[in-house]
């Protein structure tokens, strides 16, 4: 391979593992906006409801809170892949054809 085209490899590659990062800061900004709804429903579970219906609420919003609880999860999870690939893309040689 030429300089040349290494470099222009490289370039690729580097601009490539750019736009993967970018993916990863919105995968967690998307985090970062569940914990915040994540508060707000756990605020509501904390308030004294008295009524049947209130309770039912409370209750309900607990159920959304757990579920996501799990999504929460699962958007770290796909940050640390997004964030890992970005890596990758940077060290690994592009197959024959293109693509990552």
């Amino acid at each position: 391979m030429s300089s040349d085209t290494a470099a222009a490899d490289m370039a690729s590659r580097m601009a490539r593992s750019h736009d993967i990062q970018q993916l990863a800061v919105r995968v967690e900004r998307c985090t970062r906006r569940v914990e915040e709804v994540l508060a707000g429903f756990w605020k509501i579970q904390l308030l004294d409801w008295q009524s049947p219906a209130g309770r039912a609420y409370r209750d309900s919003v607990a159920l959304q809170a757990a579920a996501l609880g799990r999504t929460r999860g699962r958007l770290q999870e796909a940050a640390e892949a997004v964030n890992r690939h970005s890596r990758a893309v940077l060290i690994c040689e592009a197959p024959p054809g293109g693509g990552y």
